[in-house]
């Protein structure tokens, strides 16, 4: 299996602060990789490493085939980069800020013009091409991006955190051209806190937390660390919150989680639809009003939280809340 995308034992350190911790990693060609982990995980880090932006004080990687230390030029020349905020100069319009990165990409001014309308087309902004880049909305910056990244015609694209603060529909457009991308044959390594995100793309997906990967595979297989099916349960009277968690561990095996809205109790089942019968008539028999009851599938949101520590119990977050004074 070729590898579009390798590193092994990366490290990197901040003065005090540890931001990656002999982290590893491997993408096939033609995947995407999904990387997911809360602020300060070291994403960005990563991606900045693998792109050549810095230097592993440990480790190796290759990307492309090139050593990203020993090969920077090579690499730089096999790979594009989307960050975490459009990266264009608001004062050129779309197609001129397109030309002048051909241009420092080493095209001749002909060929900069030419890439630069096909890219335009392809991002469908062709209207907007003659228009400054500062009257963009967010997600035709975001567009206008990701096609300069695309200038060179990379073999492998980062995208760290590409939707961020996107709307719904400017989100989905991106993903449109992602997925072409990829079906084309690019290699994407995909940063991102929106796990929908992640589980509409990614071929693989890992979990960063604190500098190291502490899980990993497809959606699928993740979610399955979590456990089967859930009971999620909406209580009407918040002050029955924690008795509808205490009614439903008499009933499955599994210990219940509270929602911080303070009306959802969520839990495992262990028994499929029995736990779910017992369930209804455990909360009807305690006279706990119930506004919605849903069995669903574990989600990569219930992934991240579990594998980060990011979620608590029902008894201990009934042991942590503040005593409430009675009504």
């Amino acid at each position: 299996m070729e590898l579009a995308i390798h590193a092994e034992g990366l490290r990197k350190r901040y003065g005090d602060f540890e931001a990656l911790r002999g982290l590893s990693l491997s993408v096939p060609a033609g995947q995407v990789l999904g990387v997911l982990g809360p602020n300060g995980a070291g994403k960005t880090t990563t991606v900045r490493i693998l792109s050549t932006l810095l230097t592993p004080d440990a480790g190796f990687a290759r990307v492309a085939g090139f050593d990203v230390v020993k090969q920077r030029k090579d690499v730089q020349r096999a790979i594009g980069l989307t960050g975490q905020y459009a990266a264009v100069d608001e004062q050129l319009s779309g197609r001129e800020n397109l030309v002048m990165i051909g241009m420092l990409q080493r095209f001749s001014r002909k060929q900069a013009k030419l890439r630069a309308d096909e890219l335009l087309h392809q991002f469908d902004l062709v209207d907007a091409g003659t228009r400054p880049s500062g009257k963009y909305s967010g997600g035709m910056r975001r567009r206008l991006d990701l096609a300069a990244s695309l200038i060179n015609q990379p073999s492998v694209l980062f995208l760290d955190e590409p939707t961020t603060g996107l709307d719904p529909a400017s989100r989905q457009t991106l993903w449109a051209i992602i997925r072409k991308q990829v079906a084309a044959g690019v290699t994407c390594l995909l940063t991102t806190q929106y796990l929908e995100e992640a589980d509409q793309l990614a071929d693989r997906i890992v979990v960063v937390d604190k500098g190291q990967i502490i899980a990993e595979g497809t959606a699928d297989q993740l979610k399955d660390q979590v456990g089967g099916a859930r009971l999620d349960v909406t209580v009407g009277d918040p002050a029955q919150q924690t008795m509808a968690a205490h009614t439903l561990s008499g009933v499955t095996a599994a210990q219940p989680t509270l929602a911080e809205d303070g009306r959802g109790v969520s839990v495992q089942l262990t028994r499929g639809m029995t736990d779910v019968a017992e369930a209804a008539v455990a909360l009807q028999r305690s006279g706990i009003p119930v506004v919605d009851f849903a069995v669903r599938r574990p989600s990569l949101d219930d992934v991240f939280l579990s594998l980060t520590g990011q979620n608590r119990t029902a008894d201990e977050q009934s042991a942590a809340a503040p005593e409430r004074s009675p009504a």
